[in-house]
């Protein structure tokens, strides 16, 4: 495929100022018009990426130059632009904002950067008129290398307003692309760690997404828009695109008869298990595996035959009575566990697997009590694996993500999943046997041995 797939980063001075609107809106907007769009988001959050999917009916992928490194920005964003006609970038936090202590890394300027694409700026025009040339003229001129190449101007409240607020970009020299007005129906309900995602709204969501649409065709130039994306030319670096694929496993003849037939390893989802980067399945069904889906609310067995099974993160807490009622799947988990077949747990699927979450019952594979808190955990991690485990081997360096308002005691096993560096470092989460449980979300692309770790261990335990 080409590398000048048009693009766009919608991003923002700070949080809350209606990135997610816009950019939703926007995928929307460009793909009822026919065009085949290319859903990403900057940084390692799984929620937003759910209302893109439902914008664009495709998967939406996530950009993160922490968790993949750089380097990896460009390749993973063509995999996902593959056959599509544009993409739209939703940013992370403020334009300049990136990992804490590391400068401009994981940030929207750092990823728009990587990609060379145009910048569109939301600013929240509710309390201000004159000053927003002076915001965007500053956030427009700190970094020469990105290009913001229009505003849109979110809640304006009436047409006088509008008229100051164009009147005072003129001088700022950065085209105005949009004009939304305050609009009480696009927004999205939140709760602890975000909006609720999509998987717990259904019809809801549909209609949210719908009425973002509405407001940006409405309120923004969709013509202009898709010219700046198809002026970013190519993305640098000569990059191609990432691809799951691996090395081919060969058969001895011990194991022949086992290579006949792929592994099936079960990914929990459904609405209490929301939270997976989809580069996760596409590496382990490269790796050999058959990946079946399934869903701890309603299903009372794991897929048939399961050899392995990776539980990601979710809101298990919002489900914990139903989770807990299902008394079945919970004894399958434990059974599994106990036969020493691979099982992989992050965050969510570390509550699961603990004997009890908030007193009710869990699968009680890990001999350890998890609580909710209101203490929010929130970062990126640098870690290290403490010993050999069904993911990785001793030694081997990852990054993740921890974001949680929960806490297991205690907070590792005897064999500690990771050792996180840093300031304060410390071993957190637990390896037994073919298990590996931990709080920190990890994005498999940075380190494709994982997943070939993971379903060779299916095929021989």
């Amino acid at each position: 495929m080409s590398a000048s797939v048009p693009r766009l980063v919608v991003a923002a001075p700070s949080s809350g100022s209606g990135k997610t609107t816009v950019a939703t809106g926007l995928m929307a907007a460009f793909a009822a018009r026919g065009l085949a769009v290319s859903p990403h988001k900057v940084g390692p959050d799984y929620i937003d990426p759910g209302y893109h999917a439902l914008a664009t009916g495709r998967v939406g992928r996530n950009l993160d130059a922490y968790l993949c490194g750089p380097e990896l920005v460009g390749p993973l964003f063509l995999h996902g632009a593959q056959g599509c006609d544009i993409a739209v970038v939703e940013g992370v936090m403020g334009l300049y904002d990136g990992a804490a202590g590391e400068g401009e890394l994981a940030s929207t300027a750092h990823v728009a950067k990587l990609l060379r694409a145009p910048v569109v700026l939301v600013v929240d025009a509710s309390s201000q008129s004159r000053s927003v040339a002076a915001l965007v003229h500053g956030f427009a001129s700190w970094d020469p290398e990105v290009r913001v190449g229009g505003v849109i101007l979110n809640k304006v409240a009436s047409d006088r307003h509008e008229e100051l607020l164009r009147e005072a970009l003129e001088q700022a020299g950065v085209p105005v692309l949009g004009v939304l007005r305050r609009a009480a129906q696009v927004s999205t309900p939140s709760r602890h760690l975000g909006l609720v995602p999509v998987a717990e709204r259904q019809g809801a969501a549909v209609e949210s997404v719908a009425a973002m649409a509405a407001q940006v065709v409405d309120g923004c130039d969709l013509g202009a828009l898709e010219a700046l994306a198809r002026a970013a030319g190519a993305v640098p670096g000569g990059s191609a695109p990432w691809t799951p694929a691996s090395p081919a496993h060969h058969p001895t003849r011990s194991d022949e008869a086992d290579q006949q037939r792929a592994p099936v390893v079960a990914i929990a989802g459904g609405p209490a298990f929301t939270f997976s980067y989809a580069e996760h399945a596409e590496l382990l069904t490269a790796a050999g595996a058959d990946v079946v889906a399934f869903d701890p609310l309603r299903d009372e067995e794991l897929p048939e035959g399961t050899r392995g099974l990776v539980i990601g993160g979710g809101f298990p807490e919002v489900y914990a009575s139903e989770l807990s009622a299902n008394e079945p799947l919970r004894k399958a988990v434990a059974e599994l566990a106990a036969n020493g077949a691979p099982v992989a747990a992050e965050c969510a699927g570390l509550l699961y697997l603990c004997r009890e979450l908030d007193g009710l019952p869990m699968c009680g594979v890990l001999d350890a009590s998890a609580r909710m808190t209101e203490r929010l955990t929130l970062g990126y991690r640098d870690a290290v694996a403490v010993g050999d485990s069904v993911l990785a081997a001793a030694g081997t360096r990852m990054r993740g993500h921890e974001f949680h308002r929960s806490a297991v005691e205690p907070g590792s096993g005897a064999e500690p999943a990771w050792g996180v560096r840093g300031p304060r470092p410390r071993v957190e989460g637990f390896v037994q046997r073919g298990v590996h449980a931990s709080y920190l979300h990890t994005h498999w692309a940075s380190e494709p041995g994982v997943a070939r770790r993971f379903v060779e261990r299916c095929r021989t335990s």
